[in-house]
């Protein structure tokens, strides 16, 4: 797909930018948030109201579709938007995360993954090829590479490894992608090592891709090691390709992380936490709080709050200190 991604306005403070992404449904304004429709619905919402709330672009996920429906009935039901009454557009992820979430119940060899299908204890093999007909079949307007994400206390040896593998299903991927009305995504990866993030960004973007995703992070690292893994990565991806952040984040992370030059972000964390009744304000003085309200005449557990501070011209380095989901359960968990 001939990707058509213009950069309309840059921050002289900062690395943070304002893009243009055309797809086929439409175009999608940069920084931008995607909510997580895990199968093909984001939980409590309707597309109107997706609508209504200036959403042009919803993720939905590989992995959960491919067990339950399974992508050939999506298909023969019309593709996502069909199947999901949504005339905006989709990403689809690769299904990576999920499988290599459940570490415990996987195999990865050069091929692929075996893995065990938390439904049922089927065993299923996914590999780069059949990670991207699966994303075919569904008909997103952005597919993501198949790659391997490493645990964060993974060795340098270990990162290496699974960087390197990432690199030859990337490849794989590009190899056995036939849909010409697709953009195709390439994921860096390299553990929590700056070195191995500048290597994978600079291998990956060698092959070509329609846009490069960061992948591998808000697996339960500090704050200050995603935000230095960003840095080394950012200088190699181009600057006319969209860059997309995965799984993050809080409101903290999305402003931190703009001014880093990323466009793209998705993460369960809104509707996760409004479906559990936490809402999200400033603080008084600027200050993160965090309390509990009781309703009047509640006899349940109230209404909580989450209190953050105001988004200030400046990006402080400080630590989002309110609830957050992360780790490898929270993101095999992806229902929104």
């Amino acid at each position: 797909m001939d990707v058509n991604f213009k950069v309309i306005k840059e921050d002289p403070s900062s690395k943070g930018r304002l893009g243009v992404f055309t797809t086929p449904r439409g175009e999608i304004e940069t920084p931008v948030f995607m909510p997580v429709g895990t199968q093909a619905t984001v939980k409590t919402l309707d597309p109107r109201e997706i609508s209504a709330l200036g959403f042009r672009i919803i993720l939905a996920n590989t992995y959960h579709l491919y067990l339950r429906p399974g992508h050939e009935v999506v298909k023969d039901l019309g593709g996502l938007q069909r199947f999901m009454a949504w005339d905006g557009a989709t990403l689809t992820d690769s299904g990576g995360f999920q499988v290599f979430s459940m570490r415990d119940l996987v195999k990865i060899t050069e091929e692929g993954v075996k893995f065990a299908s938390h439904l049922d204890g089927s065993r299923h093999m996914l590999t780069p090829e059949l990670s991207i007909g699966i994303q075919e079949a569904l008909g997103a307007d952005i597919i993501m590479a198949f790659d391997e994400p490493v645990p964060p206390d993974s060795s340098d040896f270990y990162a290496r490894d699974a960087m390197e593998r990432s690199l030859r299903w990337a490849m794989r991927c590009k190899e056995a992608k036939t849909r010409g009305d697709q953009a195709l995504f390439g994921i860096t990866q390299g553990g929590f090592s700056e070195s191995l993030r500048r290597e994978s960004a600079e291998r990956t973007v060698a092959m070509g891709f329609d846009g490069y995703a960061i992948g591998g992070l808000s697996v339960g690292e500090s704050k200050e090691t995603m935000a230095d893994m960003i840095e080394a990565t950012e200088p190699s991806l181009p600057k006319d390709r969209p860059r997309y952040l995965m799984g993050v984040g809080t409101p903290d992370d999305l402003v931190r992380c703009v001014a880093r030059g990323v466009d793209m972000f998705d993460c369960v964390m809104p509707t996760r936490n409004a479906r559990n009744g936490y809402l999200f304000t400033a603080g008084e003085g600027g200050h993160p709080q965090r309390t509990i309200l009781q309703r009047r005449g509640a006899t349940g557990p109230g209404v909580r709050l989450l209190y953050l501070r105001p988004v200030l011209p400046r990006v402080p380095a400080a630590s989002f200190h309110g609830r957050r989901d992360t780790g490898p359960a929270a993101k095999h968990d992806t229902q929104p």
